[in-house]
This record gives structure tokens, C-alpha cells and sequence, in this order.
């Protein structure tokens, strides 16, 4: 863990990001009618990924906590694996891109299941009161 003082230095956060804001850029091209279905959900979804990781980072104090929303991260990463699969059943996306997004998404869930592995590197543990 080292001397981590932000969310922001995680790497799976900002990986997180990165591939948010691919996902972004990626639906930009897609047909106007998916605006309010496939769009939204692939950006939520993605978007939600680092935004459940920033929470988890904030509620070290609780252990079970910040592995919930780690858990919630994972979800939501595997979620938008299923975006990416429709959009690609859809051709609105090619089967390069289709895999290499999952690709990121997969390494992310590992990075996930690692830290809530060991939650207990990452948690906050009160000093005993003297």
C-alpha cells in the first residue's frame, strides 16, 4: 500500500478512469437512438466503477464497508463487460476494441478481488486508546 494519502493514487482508480473516459469517447460514435439506452448505461456503468472505488478508499475505517463497495466496483466493471459485448453484437463497436475493453475490465475486477482479498492492508486500524 505504501504511503497512498488519495484515492487519486491508486492505480486501479486511475485505470478505472482511463477507461471511462474511453468508454466516453467510444460512444460519442454511436447512433443517436442508443442516447438513452446503450450510451447511458455503458457510461454509468464504467463511470461507476472509479466513482465505487473513491467511496471504498474514504470508508477504510470500516472494513466490511470498503469491501462492499469494492464489491460494488467489480459489478459494475463486469457490467459494463456486458455493455461492450452488446455493443459489439450491435457493430457499433469492432471485435478489436471489444477486446481489448474487456481485457482492461478484466485486469481491473483482479485488482478489485485483490484488494478486497486483502482488505486488511488497506483498511484503517484505530490505535488502542491509552
Amino acid at each position: 500500500m505504501g504511503n497512498i494519502r488519495s484515492h487519486r493514487e491508486l492505480k486501479v482508480w486511475q485505470d478505472a478512469m482511463d477507461a471511462a473516459m474511453e468508454i466516453f469517447e467510444i460512444t460519442k460514435a454511436f447512433p443517436p437512438e442508443e442516447r438513452y439506452s446503450l450510451i447511458d448505461q455503458m457510461r454509468r456503468s464504467s463511470r461507476s466503477v472509479a466513482s465505487n472505488i473513491s467511496e471504498a478508499w474514504r470508508k477504510r475505517r470500516y472494513e466490511a464497508a470498503f469491501k462492499s463497495k469494492l464489491n460494488d466496483s467489480e459489478s459494475e466493471a463486469c457490467e459494463t463487460q456486458t455493455w461492450v459485448e452488446m455493443a459489439l453484437r450491435c457493430n457499433y463497436i469492432d471485435r478489436k476494441t471489444a477486446e481489448r475493453l474487456d481485457k482492461t475490465y478484466e485486469k481491473l475486477m483482479g485488482k478489485l478481488v485483490a484488494m478486497i482479498r486483502d482488505s486488511r492492508n488497506w483498511t484503517i486500524r484505530e490505535s488502542p486508546a491509552e
